[in-house]
């Protein structure tokens, strides 16, 4: 992989036979740097935008207020200076807080495919599968080489790796945990449990039918 450029994305792979959802085996791009411990969900997407109808315009709102400064101005936050990224690279207890599903909405919509950091709050993990955003936990010490790495060379390419659970840039290779459920559902394509139920509604109608307790 070169260090100065991202490699192809490898997100748009045939979906699995019986389902509308492609597997995703890795993630390759660019990344962008949010530094700090324990950044809940309302700091990711505000509690006022919770009201919106759709979950369309939630990647303008993502890190609202940290992106701006007390004028309403865009600051100097990552997510204003690494446009067009989309591997996040965090810290300890990313995504905290209430179990909001509108902050990985909002990230996903911003553009983040992936996720490296320290550890992530289980509901906010659970939901980034939902929406087939792969989160690789690594070491402290790592997590921290990756930002730095970012913020140095904002342009290099990085990849992560769902099926090996590893973050390559810089020539190395990093390991790292991706939960077993998100791994499995991720590379066998069947994240979007709502897109597999309508691929398959006819089976899901004959089981309906089929069981004793549901109504005719």
């Amino acid at each position: 992989m070169s260090d100065d450029a991202p490699v192809a994305d490898d997100r748009s792979d045939e979906p699995r036979e019986g389902t509308a959802v492609p597997a995703i085996r890795r993630v390759a791009g660019t990344g962008v740097p949010i530094r700090g411990d324990d950044i809940d969900t309302d700091q990711i997407l505000p509690a006022r935008f919770l009201k919106a109808v759709t979950f369309d315009d939630m990647g303008e709102y993502a890190f609202y207020d940290q992106r701006r400064d007390d004028e309403g101005t865009l600051n100097d936050h990552p997510l204003n200076e690494f446009q067009g990224a989309n591997v996040l690279a965090v810290n300890d207890n990313f995504g905290c807080g209430s179990s909001r599903e509108h902050a990985p909405q909002g990230l996903m919509r911003w553009g983040v495919e992936a996720i490296v950091g320290e550890s992530f709050a289980e509901i906010f993990q659970d939901n980034c599968k939902s929406l087939g955003i792969a989160t690789l936990a690594v070491d402290h010490e790592d997590a921290v080489d990756l930002q730095d790495f970012i913020e140095a060379t904002p342009d290099a390419g990085i990849e992560v790796d769902v099926r090996e659970e590893t973050v390559q840039y810089d020539g190395k290779t990093v390991e790292g945990e991706v939960p077993d459920a998100m791994r499995e559902a991720l590379l066998e394509g069947i994240w979007d449990t709502t897109a597999v139920m309508r691929t398959n509604l006819d089976r899901a109608k004959a089981v309906n039918d089929s069981l004793p307790y549901t109504d005719d």
